[in-house]
């Protein structure tokens, strides 16, 4: 095998570099999209149920999932477009849960719509950005940073991929 590295410059590692990223944020579209059409396929057998129990129905997990879907969503939005560089993480997800005990009274068919669309918005974005602008990073509290790419890969794609399995499970067999 021919031996390259000791010719590379570091021009030659950004790029590297930038390939790299541009092929992530490639995955982590085709991760979402994925998630988009598993919910697309079982979204439509979740039924409107009101619940007291301490454990999440299928219609709160979706409602769940629609609130996700927008904020995490328009974080990465932001976030990889520099509009958002400091905000208070702990804050804004309280808020987000605030939003989802109300989203949990929609339709669960209009819960769906409206979390499919944000899924679309955000894929969009993950393939049409400049894979740099992924790295833009937010101070989300005193001592802790997040990029764009990480705030798609982990509480939003990861997020979503663990409770589709969530609902999965509590939809009966079809």
């Amino acid at each position: 095998m021919k031996i390259e590295s000791p010719a590379f410059t570091m021009d030659d590692v950004k790029a590297f570099m930038s390939t790299y990223r541009d092929r992530e944020r490639h995955l982590l579209a085709d991760r979402l999209q994925r998630i988009s059409d598993r919910l697309a396929e079982i979204g439509p057998h979740v039924s409107s149920r009101q619940s007291d129990e301490a454990e999440w129905n299928a219609h709160e997990v979706l409602a769940h999932l629609a609130v996700v879907s927008k904020f995490y969503g328009v974080l990465v939005h932001r976030i990889a477009s520099g509009k958002l560089t400091d905000m208070n993480l702990l804050e804004a997800v309280n808020l987000r849960d605030a939003a989802g005990k109300q989203m949990s009274e929609m339709d669960p068919a209009e819960l769906l719509r409206m979390t499919l669309a944000d899924h679309q918005r955000t894929i969009n974005t993950l393939r049409t950005a400049d894979p740099s602008s992924l790295q833009n990073s937010a101070r989300v509290d005193d001592g802790t940073t997040m990029t764009a790419e990480e705030v798609a890969r982990l509480p939003l794609i990861t997020h979503m991929e663990m409770h589709v399995e969530q609902l999965e499970k509590l939809l009966p067999s079809r």
